[in-house]
Order: C-alpha cells, then structure tokens, then sequence
C-alpha cells in the first residue's frame, strides 16, 4: 500500500510538472505566426503546451510597461517590436540573453546584421532576439503609373523625382501620390541615417531632431503637402484603407510586412500593386519584432527552448513568413526558394522579396534607443505643426529637439 502511495504521489508530481503551460503575451499580428509554429513545437515538445495571449499593438506594449514595473503578469515570453525594444531592455525586468544561461550571442551570425543591432543595447546587453524583419520599400499601383505613363525610374530616382511623378500622377489620374506627406518624412529619415547614428539620437545618445537630414525630410514633406500631393488622411483610418482600394492613392512607403497586411486589407486590388526600393536607392528599417524572457517567467528554460524553436529554425522561420509575410530574421531562411516565388497579391511579381532581403542586408545597423518612442513622438508633432498649421520648418523641429533633450535629461 504504502509502495502503492508512493508510486501515485511520484506520478501525480510529475504530472503537475509536464502540466506547465509556457505563456506568451504577444501584440496582434505576430500572434499568428506564433500560432501558426505551435503544432511544430508540439512535435518536439508533446508535454509543453503554449497558450498565446494577445492585445492589440498599444495594449500590449502598455500592458507590458505595467506588468514589468510590477512583477506580475509578463508571461514566460513576450512579444516586442522595435519600437520598444530599448525601453524594455533598459527596464531591469528582462533576461539578459547575452549572459549564460542564454549565450545567445553565439547565434549572432545566423542573423541579419541589423536586427542583431538592433537587440543590443549600448552597454552590449541583449535583452530581446530578432525573430523578423521589417525593411523599408515603395508599394505603388502598377495600373494608375501606366495611366499617369510614370516609369518606375521616374519614380525612385530620387526623393525630389518622386514628388515630381506625383504631380504628374495627380495631373493625368486625380490619385494621389500617398496617404501623408508625414510619411515622405518618415521615410526620408528612416533611409538616411549616417554610420554610428541610429534614427534619432547620434553616437553619444544626443537627439538630432533639427540636423540636416530632419530639416531636408520636413522639406520634401512640406513641398509634397503644398503641392496637394497627398490626402492628409492618416494611416488606418478608414479613408486611408478606402483610398487604397478604389485607386486614390497611388504609391505607400511602408515595411516589407505591408504586403500580407495589404491582403487582408484591401484583398479586391490583388495583383494591382507592385513593390521597388525606396527612392534614391534608399534602404531603411521600417519595423520588426522580437521576443523577450522576462525575469518573473516561471519557465526560463523552456522559454528560451520556445524562442531558439522559433527563431532559429529554418522551417519555423519559413512557415511563419507564410503566416503574415513578414520576413525572417533568420539568414538561411531568407535564402529559401520560397522567396523566389511569384507574389500573387503583386502581381506575380518575383523579384520582390529579395529585393526586400537585399536591402535588408544593405542597411546600416544602428542601436535602439530607450528614449525612441519618445523621439518618434515629437518628430510627429512636429510634422503635424509644419504641414497642418505652417509652422516654420527650423522653429518647429528646434522645439523637438528640446523636448526631447529634456526628456533624456531627466531620464524618462
């Protein structure tokens, strides 16, 4: 009897043990290809199960900020996108992937150089490893070009070419060139950053926010509104989706993962678009995401089992591209036949994604910053002040610049 009650407490142990369930709290989005890898991981792991958890974008990364802060609530891995990535690393409540148990830098070669750069914080920690990336690209209507008898060349040759095109694409279709001149900007900034700067802030951590390259991007922005080139509209919202879909807007700069947003999207112009680098051969980083290992996980181990599965395996990494067309971080992935294939939602189009791996590898690595989110904040307002209320390009630039110079002052 007692052989008997020892036997069932051992068995009953072990069962609470395999019973765990690994927990990630993910943004929408990137839950799906999460989703889309669990029966693979439950091939290799039949006894760990994974329940996924996702809020929308904002909620997320808010829910995050909160549950770090308080210790409670984080998950076993969470998801990250780049924009936060500094914030979160600098917080104090996330494993540093880069020390042991992890050693993930062991890894580094495996993924694209900039992503890589892009997980490591200034003092070398790596609080988050690159699962996708995001690089930039021009999304334009191959039908309302040919109307407008626009070349492609025409239209990427430079930045001041493609606000040229626009004019004649609004003269001779009615379309216009994008949603918001704002983007032009934010692209425009995104594509020139200068070695050992990264989007906002130089080497030593100091905002740029009315250097050369903030003033030259406000300009081509403001010469784009005056023009009436664009609808004011913003991105979302739904006069923008209606703008894509019914031919009012001609050509969107955006990450290379617009291409799967754009299928949900806006399925009936399927085959209509095309996509081509940015202007001036421009290359630039518009996105990505990562997964973290918070400190209060109950599961590390198993957590970063979760994230080597996902990050680091070819299969899982093509099958996840699969799931939302957002590119994988992983090297030998990227070399896949699969991203040779006609793009059906382009058009057939066979070059596009590696032309979207091409720049991927072509951009300069930069760090993240913790004040990022901060410094993206007051670059908007200050575009909203410069193209909605006329305000004076260096006056309302040289007022973001000091907000933000405030703001790392005072350290958060």
């Amino acid at each position: 009897m007692k052989k008997a009650l020892g036997l069932f407490v051992v068995l009953a142990l072990g069962s609470a043990a395999q019973a765990a369930t690994l927990t990630v709290n993910c943004f929408s989005n990137l839950n799906e290809p999460i989703e889309a890898a669990i029966p693979m991981w439950n091939k290799l792991h039949p006894n760990d199960p994974i329940k996924v958890n996702t809020l929308a974008y904002g909620d997320h990364h808010n829910a995050l900020t909160t549950a770090l802060a308080t210790g409670s609530g984080a998950g076993d891995i969470a998801c990250v996108e780049i924009g936060f990535v500094a914030k979160f690393g600098e917080s104090g409540g996330l494993e540093d992937l880069g020390k042991a148990p992890y050693s993930a830098k062991q890894h580094q070669k495996l993924i694209t150089e900039y992503a890589w750069a892009q997980a490591t914080n200034a003092d070398g920690g790596m609080y988050v490893f690159p699962v996708d990336i995001a690089p930039g690209t021009l999304f334009y209507r191959d039908d309302i070009l040919k109307k407008a008898g626009v070349s492609t060349g025409a239209l990427t040759k430079s930045w001041e070419s493609y606000i040229d095109a626009g004019k004649k694409i609004k003269e001779k279709t009615g379309a216009y060139l994008l949603h918001n001149a704002g983007f032009i900007a934010r692209a425009y900034v995104r594509a020139n950053i200068a070695k050992g700067e990264s989007l906002y802030f130089d080497a030593k951590g100091n905002p740029v926010l009315n250097s050369a390259r903030f003033v030259k991007a406000a300009q081509l922005a403001k010469a784009a509104r005056d023009a009436k080139l664009d609808a004011n509209v913003g991105e979302w919202s739904p006069e923008w989706t209606d703008g894509l879909n019914k031919g009012k807007i001609a050509t969107q700069p955006f990450g290379a993962w617009f291409e799967g947003t754009m299928q949900g999207l806006v399925p009936e112009t399927k085959g209509k678009w095309r996509a081509i680098d940015l202007p001036g051969k421009s290359y630039a980083t518009w996105g990505g995401s990562f997964l973290a290992i918070p400190k209060q996980s109950k599961n590390k181990d198993l957590a970063w089992e979760f994230i080597k599965f996902y990050a680091l395996n070819k299969d899982v990494q093509l099958n996840s591209f699969k799931a939302i067309s957002a590119l994988p971080s992983l090297k030998a992935a990227q070399k896949d036949a699969l991203l040779k294939q006609p793009v059906a939602f382009l058009g057939g189009q066979t070059t596009a994604r590696n032309m979207w791996v091409r720049a991927a590898n072509n951009t300069i690595p930069f760090d993240a910053n913790k004040f990022d989110s901060v410094a993206d904040d007051a670059f908007g307002a200050a575009l909203t002040k410069i193209l909605n209320d006329g305000a004076d390009i260096k006056a309302a630039l040289d007022e973001a610049q000091t907000l933000v110079e405030r703001r790392v002052k005072r350290g958060n």
